[in-house]
């Protein structure tokens, strides 16, 4: 599944190569999927996306916004599989979800390999859609300081008891963060994904909200996690240091072994003599 940072590098990549692109045409998927949502018939895609201009495409959160100018916005969220920009003359994928043809002949296609939306608005409306209306501020925005970050915990701390991986995962409650970046971010930060937010000390989260700056940063710089895929069909270059591969290796901190629970819905990977 896309996080932040991988929709982050979608959005520059657009930016670069189809900004001011104008569509041919638009297609909604040629292969079911109960778990793809669209908020249009294929006629109406068609006939809305037909001569629009590619705009300045952003992330937010796990969303992608892709202005079709005049008047519309093509979202992209909750996303896992690939969005791919097709050079002209290259092969049709046999399947996809959205296939968006430009007048130079190239295409873009998206297709999900879990769920996702694939949704188009009308200029200011993707606003209100559920899980962008009211979102949270994001670590790439400048208002993600350390006075906000933990502020957001004293406040969560009122409502329930949380851990540290529910802080990063759970509710969205930092937009765009995800079970496999939070596992490099708790490792960082020297932090077991149990421990109670309401239990961290100024100094642990100090390192919790420095670990999230500088992972996103650095997938970011990397071109993505190595198991996703950039715009143009290439894997990303950045590592994780904990995922299902690290199980029973040396921590490259301690040389302790790496272990691995379930915990909150997912797998955690992480080294119980550095992580407390």
């Amino acid at each position: 599944m896309f996080e932040l940072p991988e929709f982050v590098i979608l959005a520059e990549q657009m930016n670069n190569s189809l900004r001011g692109k104008a569509v041919h045409g638009g297609h909604l998927g040629n292969t079911p999927h109960k778990f793809v949502w669209y908020n249009r018939t294929h006629d109406e895609f068609e006939r809305l996306t037909r001569g629009k201009i590619v705009g300045e495409a952003w992330a937010k959160g796990k969303w992608l916004f892709i202005p079709l100018e005049p008047g519309y916005v093509l979202l992209l969220g909750e996303f896992g599989g690939r969005v791919l920009h097709h050079l002209p003359g290259s092969k049709v994928p046999k399947k996809y979800h959205l296939h968006i043809t430009f007048e130079d002949d190239s295409y873009l296609t998206a297709t999900t390999q879990m769920w996702g939306a694939i949704e188009l608005y009308e200029q200011g409306d993707e606003g209100e859609r559920q899980y962008i209306k009211g979102m949270r501020t994001t670590p790439i925005e400048p208002q993600f300081t350390f006075e906000y970050f933990s502020a957001l915990i004293d406040d969560l701390m009122a409502e329930k008891k949380r851990s540290a991986k529910g802080l990063l995962t759970q509710d969205q409650l930092i937009p765009g963060l995800g079970n496999a970046i939070a596992q490099d971010i708790l490792f960082r930060a020297r932090i077991h994904p149990r421990h109670a937010i309401d239990d961290l000390s100024t100094a642990q989260r100090q390192a919790l909200y420095r670990a999230i700056l500088d992972t996103v940063h650095d997938v970011i710089e990397e071109g993505g996690r190595y198991d996703e895929y950039d715009l143009h069909g290439r894997r990303g270059g950045y590592i994780r240091l904990m995922d299902a591969k690290a199980v029973d290796r040396p921590c490259p901190e301690c040389g302790g072994t790496i272990e691995k629970m379930q915990y909150l819905g997912g797998a955690c990977y992480y080294c119980s003599n550095c992580q407390e």
